[in-house]
């Protein structure tokens, strides 16, 4: 089942079960999915590395808001924002752990011969790529640097 079909379930589960905190979270990434269908302006369905990117710009931001309200002291909004982030995680494949990243960074640099932050572009592209929808990009950016520099 693709993870467009997948949504759309849960979609109706939540308007069966009048959960209104998963309700919104899946309406606004089935919202999202069909602004990039549309984007692109093909009839066919996304690739699931362009639904993972989707999810995971959707969850980015609802952690980011609850970051913001947070240090505002708005806890009664950052609560929400939080909770509908944690729904749509549900959908993306479990995040790999610190040292998992590390491992892929390490065995990149050694294969593309990177010495220094001056080839810190070269190691991004191909790690981001190799872990897509699986780290934060901000993570393997942080574990890059280190390694690099």
């Amino acid at each position: 089942m693709s993870l467009q079909a997948e949504i759309m379930t849960a979609l109706k589960e939540a308007m069966k079960s009048k959960d209104q905190t998963a309700l919104t979270a899946l309406r606004a990434v089935k919202s999202a999915i069909l602004l990039a269908q549309t984007e692109t302006g093909a009839k066919e369905e996304l690739s699931e590395e362009q639904e993972l990117k989707i999810l995971q710009k959707q969850v980015k931001q609802r952690r980011d808001s609850a970051t913001v309200y947070q240090e505002q002291g708005r806890e009664d909004l950052a609560a929400p924002e939080l909770a509908e982030a944690d729904v749509i995680s549900q959908f993306l494949p479990e995040a790999l752990s610190e040292d998992e990243i590390t491992k892929v960074v390490d065995a990149t640099i050694e294969k593309l011969g990177a010495v220094g932050m001056r080839d810190m572009g070269k190691v991004m592209g191909v790690v981001s790529k190799e872990l897509a929808g699986k780290a934060d990009g901000k993570t393997i950016s942080n574990v890059v640097k280190a390694r690099l520099s």
